[in-house]
Formats: C-alpha cells, sequence, structure tokens
C-alpha cells in the first residue's frame, strides 16, 4: 500500500503546486483578474460598492479595515470563521462595534478634544496630534512616518484611514522590540518588507500578500500585554491656568502599568499571568479555519475573539442610538452584543462584593462591606472619567422603613451626598452623606480640581481598588500612585494579616439605629459609571460643534449607573440583649478546636440555629425534652449562634478557627 500510494501522493501535490504556480502568473500579469477567481462577482461589488460598511481605504503605510473583510469578516459559504458549533466568529463583525472601532467617531472623544483646544487654543495642534496617535492611528502615524507634520481633527474628518479608528493594521504590524517600551501614543511600526504579524506559524499568506501586500508572519508578541502598553499608559504634560506648560507631567492613565504592577503580569513566565488580550482578545479552544474562500485551508487553535469587551457600555449605547449621524459601520444588532459582552464583562469578572454585621449595640450596627479587584489592572481603570461607588441600604425588616441610607443616585444620575468639589475616600462611613467612591480626582497647579486633562497636574484622590499583587514598591509605582487613601486606612489592599497586595478594600459602615432594636435588613450595592454628570460640567460650560452634539446626546441618553454586584441579607441580631439574659452560656468563643458548646439550655428555648455571617442557615440541632447541654461541631469561621424563644431571637456571633 505504501509503494501504490506515493506516486498518487505526488501526483497531488504536484497538482497543487501547478495550481499555485498558474495563480501566482495570474497574480503577476495584472492581479485584478485573480481577484475575480477568489470572490464572486457579487462578493467584489458588496466589498467595494458605497454600502460597503467598513474602509477600503490606504495610504502609504496603512490599509483600512475593509481590505481585510473579503477573507477574515463572514463567510457568505459558512466555510471560514465559524467556531465548533458552527456560530460564526468573524474578526471584522466582532471588532466593528467595539470602542476600539469607534474610537475616532466616538463623540465624547471629540467633544473632549474640542473643549480642550477652547482652554488652550495655543496647543490646538499639538493636542489634536497627541489624541488622534491612539484614537486614529492609521491616520496619523502615517502623515508622523512621512514627514507631514501634526495631524489634526480637521484632517481627520476628511480621512476615511484615520476614521477607520483602532484597526487591524495598526496593532499587526507593531514591531516586536517596542512593545511594552513606548506610551503615550508612541508606537514603532514594521514597514520594511510589510510584515503583518499574527499568532499563527503555519498559514497559507500568499494570497493576503498578492492581494493586500502585507506578508502574514508568526509574532509572538500579538499576544503580549505589552501590545497595549503605547495607547493604554498616557502621560501628559501639565499647562498652567495661564496655558502656560510648567515641565511637569501628569499620568493621565496607566491600565498598562496597573497590570504590570500586579499578579497578573506575564513577566518571567507567570504561571499565573494572564496578558490583556487573555481578557479582552478571549481565546476559544475551537478549531477556526481563519480566511474565506480557500476550502482546503484547515482550521488553527485557540482562537481569539476580538471582542475588545471593556467597561463603556454607556458610550456604546450612544453609539449604537446615533449610528447614521455618526457615520458609524455597525448594525443595532452588532452593538448590542457588543454591550451585553461589555456588561457581562463588568458583572461577571471585574468585581466581588461581601457584607457582613460585626457588631450591633441598642445605638449602632457596624457592617463592613468589602470588595474585592478581580480584573487584572485597578478597577475602575482608564480614562480618568471612570468612577465605581458603594451603596449601603438598611432597612426595618418589619415595616421597609429605610434606617440608613450612603450612597445611591437621584434623578440626575449623580451620587446622592456627593460634596461640590469630590467626595474623600472614607475607612469608616458614619452619616448618610458620606459615599464611598473610587475614582480618580485630577488637581491643577493650584490643587484645585479639574477636568481639563492638560491643567492636571497632581492626583488628589486615585483610590480606585489595585489588581491583586500590587505594590507600593514595585518599580512601576511611580505610574500607577495609590493618592488620597489615609494611612489609617489599614485594610485599603492589605489583607487582614496586613500583607499588601490583597487587591480589596473593606469600608466600615457605623449605621445609626436611634434605638431601634428590630432585625434589619441590609443591601450593599457597587454601581459604575463610565460618564458621570460632575465630569461634564466644565465641558459643557464651553460651546463648539462637537460638545453641543454630544450634549444633546448626553440630555436624552439613558445616563443610569450598571449595577456591578449586590448583596443582600438580614441580620438577625436585635437590641443588645444576649444569650445570658437567658440562662445560657457558648463556650469557648473563639472556639478553637471546632466545637461550639452550649450550656444552660432550657424550655424557654425552642430550637437553636447556626448561621453564617449572612444569617443563612448552616444547621439546626434538634433539641430534646429537658436538654440542657449541646454540642456544635463547625468548621473554621465566622457564625451566628441564634437561640429563638416565644418573643424573641437571642443571637451570639462565635468565631471558630
Amino acid at each position: 500500500m505504501r509503494n501504490l500510494s506515493a506516486p498518487l501522493v505526488r501526483a497531488g501535490v504536484m497538482a497543487v503546486l501547478s495550481l499555485v504556480v498558474l495563480v501566482f502568473i495570474a497574480w503577476s500579469n495584472g492581479g485584478p483578474p485573480a481577484a475575480r477567481a477568489y470572490h464572486t462577482a457579487a462578493e467584489m461589488a458588496a466589498f467595494r460598492s458605497g454600502g460597503a460598511l467598513l474602509t477600503y481605504a490606504e495610504n502609504t503605510y496603512f490599509k483600512g479595515s475593509g481590505n481585510c473583510e473579503g477573507c477574515h469578516g463572514h463567510d457568505n459559504q459558512n466555510y471560514s470563521m465559524l467556531d465548533d458549533a458552527g456560530k460564526d466568529v468573524n474578526v471584522v463583525d466582532d471588532w466593528r462595534s467595539t470602542m476600539m472601532a469607534n474610537s475616532a467617531r466616538d463623540p465624547l472623544w471629540r467633544a473632549k478634544v474640542s473643549h480642550e483646544g477652547l482652554v488652550n487654543p495655543a496647543h490646538q495642534a499639538a493636542l489634536e496630534d497627541k489624541c488622534t496617535s491612539c484614537h486614529a492611528p492609521a491616520g496619523r502615524h502615517d502623515k508622523y512616518l512621512t514627514g507631514g507634520g501634526p495631524y489634526s481633527i480637521a484632517e481627520l474628518l476628511q480621512d476615511p484611514m484615520g476614521l477607520d479608528g483602532v484597526s487591524c493594521v495598526p496593532c499587526h504590524i507593531q514591531s516586536p522590540d517596542s512593545i511594552g517600551k513606548l506610551f503615550s501614543g508612541h508606537m514603532k511600526f514594521d514597514t520594511l518588507g510589510s510584515p503583518l504579524y499574527g499568532p499563527y506559524d503555519d498559514i497559507f499568506g500568499a494570497p493576503m500578500t498578492a492581494f493586500i501586500g502585507y506578508e502574514p508572519m508568526y509574532g509572538e508578541h500579538i499576544l503580549d500585554g505589552g501590545l497595549c502598553a503605547s495607547c493604554h499608559t498616557l502621560i501628559t504634560e501639565t499647562a498652567d491656568l495661564d496655558g502656560n506648560l510648567t515641565g511637569g507631567e501628569f499620568v493621565e492613565q496607566a491600565t498598562y502599568h496597573e497590570w504590570v504592577n500586579s499578579d497578573f503580569n506575564t513577566d518571567n513566565n507567570n504561571p499565573n499571568g494572564i496578558s490583556c488580550q487573555g481578557c479582552h482578545v478571549p481565546q476559544i479552544p475551537d478549531s477556526v479555519v481563519i480566511s474565506a474562500n480557500y476550502l482546503f485551508l484547515q482550521g488553527h487553535s485557540p482562537f481569539g475573539l476580538h471582542h475588545f469587551a471593556g467597561g463603556n457600555s454607556f458610550m456604546l449605547k450612544i453609539l449604537r442610538d446615533h449610528i447614521t449621524e455618526l457615520g458609524l459601520t455597525a448594525s443595532e444588532a452588532r452593538f448590542d452584543s457588543t454591550i451585553d459582552r461589555t456588561e457581562r464583562m463588568l458583572q461577571n469578572h471585574s468585581l466581588m462584593l461581601n457584607a457582613s454585621v460585626i457588631d450591633r449595640t441598642a445605638d449602632t450596627a457596624f457592617v463592613d462591606v468589602e470588595l474585592i479587584n478581580l480584573t487584572g489592572h485597578k478597577f475602575p481603570s482608564g480614562y480618568p472619567a471612570r468612577r465605581l461607588f458603594v451603596e449601603v441600604l438598611v432597612e426595618n425588616t418589619m415595616t421597609g422603613d429605610t434606617l440608613f441610607r450612603s450612597g445611591g443616585f437621584d434623578a440626575t444620575n449623580e451620587v446622592i451626598g456627593h460634596d461640590p468639589s469630590y467626595e474623600p475616600h472614607y475607612d469608616v462611613i458614619k452619616a448618610p452623606d458620606e459615599v464611598q467612591i473610587y475614582e480618580m480626582v485630577m488637581g491643577d497647579v493650584n490643587g484645585n480640581k479639574t477636568t481639563v486633562l492638560e491643567r492636571a497636574a497632581t492626583p488628589l484622590k486615585d483610590n480606585k481598588i489595585p489588581p491583586a499583587g500590587f505594590s507600593t514598591s514595585h518599580y512601576a509605582y511611580d505610574t500607577t500612585l495609590i493618592a488620597g487613601v489615609p494611612a489609617s486606612d489599614l485594610d485599603f489592599n492589605h489583607d487582614a494579616m496586613g500583607v499588601e497586595g490583597s487587591g480589596s478594600d473593606i469600608v466600615h459602615y457605623h449605621v445609626p439605629l436611634g434605638g431601634f432594636t428590630g432585625t434589619i435588613q441590609i443591601t450593599a450595592r457597587a454601581w459604575y459609571q463610565s460618564v458621570p454628570p460632575k465630569w461634564l460640567e466644565e465641558m459643557f460650560t464651553f460651546s463648539s460643534d462637537p460638545i453641543d452634539s454630544f450634549q444633546t446626546m448626553y440630555a436624552n441618553a439613558d445616563g443610569k449607573p450598571v449595577l456591578v454586584k449586590e448583596v443582600q441579607f438580614t441580620d438577625l441580631t436585635v437590641g443588645i440583649d444576649g444569650p445570658q439574659d437567658l440562662g445560657v452560656r457558648i463556650y469557648p468563643n473563639p472556639v478553637t478546636n471546632g466545637t461550639i458548646h452550649i450550656d444552660g439550655l432550657s424550655g424557654k428555648v425552642l430550637d437553636v440555629r447556626l448561621l453564617d455571617v449572612q444569617g443563612r442557615l448552616v444547621e439546626q440541632p434538634s433539641l430534646r425534652a429537658g436538654r440542657r447541654v449541646l454540642d456544635i461541631h463547625a468548621a473554621p469561621g465566622t457564625y451566628l449562634v441564634a437561640f429563638r424563644t416565644a418573643d424573641r431571637t437571642v443571637v451570639e456571633r462565635v468565631v471558630v478557627f
């Protein structure tokens, strides 16, 4: 069999090679006829017609995303870009409804660039050039590389390459020797030989080279978090209130360096590390054929879904609701998919929230709310407008009346109790007008709050929750400062033993009860806002077409914060009564051997229940008539032992080691 099959194999190989040679001859003798061999006339018309959704333009070094759509978009033959279940996972349609794809058309970004130019008109050219370096890279960097000088918003509005946003080529031609080393919009591109890097080293790349002009190459760095560094750490120059540059700098955002200063970084082959792409371009193990029109291609695995989900569902909804006005490329359905992914990212992969009643007297309930950051950077992160705030609601379980509330938001979607300037960071909250808000607050050269980015000189507050492993002794700490958190807050990014790097914070609420001794229900919520009203107040005092347009969009949008997490439970502790009032003794407390001893039970006690700190039943041992002694075996933890009588329930807290 082996001798008979070998000639057949050789013949098959020669046939394929002959076909490839003929294809190359066709490409070398004119190009366009060969294109028709791989795309039907109808497909070519759809790709190139005025009704096409993507950019087919090109400039000296970059090509628009439409040039990639023909092979890496939806496959009408249903062969490529499908996962193992047959679901379409093409990179173009997933990408086109993201903030990355629409970065140059983002109406808030355009309004903010206009605002900065109106504040400091002498700096307008430099500001626009800096801002477009990340939001319109294919337009701005091509002009820079060809020696054309600064790139302006006026040019952007007429440049389809700039309007293509953060598109395919600017990411995939970044030089491997520059990632993680260049920031603030500075990028190095490999233009010699026109390589286009990807995660696979066994691809059939001749068609891409012939049709598009790029040579697909394996690049290990394409999955490295450093690929994101050039735009996701931004350090700006500081100007005083007269517009004079001071020579100082300000870290406007440092998501990349926050990741570096965490347990998530992949330095030294950290086995627990996960790159930025690991969350934002999540890989699936399915075998996916990555190019249409070539039925002999085999699948590649793993495959990165180009979801680019972050936390900014608010702006995604504005984009969705103004597709025609903004000239966007995605449909409402595609935006809805990206919005759903974004809110799942926020609600399922960003934060853990715990709450418990630590103690209670006749006057005060002591409630601890713990927030644990699950992300690989601070939460929130990125553009300094973003904030997370905590709402704690305490209610009378019998009547539903509110006994205490800290946080929440009003009809304008502003945080209730927000100070005129900004809320300080709290370790202990005792009053309803004290609210925990995790955010960046920028200060100008005079130490006053500002939302003008170029006036930012120092962080007045940066209490965003650090990621796990974050350290103030890390070399990147100067780029990821904590600000405004008092040294007395011993559990901010510290565990119970005082070790730094917990990636968490505990807010201690001393809830005044005014003598109320009944049962209470505690609700704790964590809310996220990407564009809070207070951030826009300063900008909306100016007027320009971009500012006025966005102000109208903002006024008509649903600005309600996104609920990230909620915890609700009933605390059974009442008054200041203890088991001793029933003649009952619990010992030892704390428990060191796993056995809770209860002595002095009488007919007054109808039942005994062991509960966790959120009031959930763990065990309810049976009580025999006349039984005075009871042992309950429990795993390490904090518990409530509840004794129910005919007229009340008495509770004691027990710690088991």
